[in-house]
């Protein structure tokens, strides 16, 4: 597995992966009818104005995440590559990057992103509730996480 840098011709498969991962993410809390699409939200939400980077196996991208120095904000893997280790690899990616503390949520009833990240090292520092970026019509529950920062 190799992780790089993102580039604008994955856009397109950023957004598969999104879509689909996205739909699993929802599902697990409750929220199926929140689902947009990343083409729908990316401009609101400023996704190009995060560092991002991509996981590949054999030339082909199979998860993504976008960060600040401060914050892991996006996350997703293709369902298909789903506990194979892309979302560690990207993780770590970020955390060998970054070298400090770092924030991340998890919508309330994720139990497979909240596990992943707290293998990753990231603890749990408390639950908020809001309401959705990008789709603010509907209320959210989420876990706050918070990452020492690597050492």
């Amino acid at each position: 597995m190799k992780v790089r840098a993102y580039v604008s011709s994955d856009w397109d498969r950023v957004c598969e992966i999104h879509d689909a991962a996205r739909r699993d993410e929802l599902a697990a809390a409750n929220l199926d009818a929140a689902y947009l699409s990343l083409a729908q939200t990316a401009e609101n939400e400023g996704f190009h104005s995060y560092d991002i980077r991509v996981a590949e196996v054999l030339n082909r991208v199979v998860g993504f995440v976008a960060f600040t120095s401060e914050e892991l904000a996006w996350l997703y893997v293709e369902p298909a590559s789903y506990r194979s280790g892309v979302g560690t690899s990207l993780i770590q990616a970020v955390l060998q990057e970054v070298h400090a503390p770092m924030s991340a949520e998890v919508l309330e009833g994720n139990e497979a992103a909240l596990s992943l990240y707290r293998r990753a090292g990231f603890e749990v520092v408390g639950h908020a509730q809001g309401h959705m970026p990008g789709n603010e019509a509907f209320a959210v529950s989420v876990v706050e996480l918070r990452h020492p920062g690597a050492a």
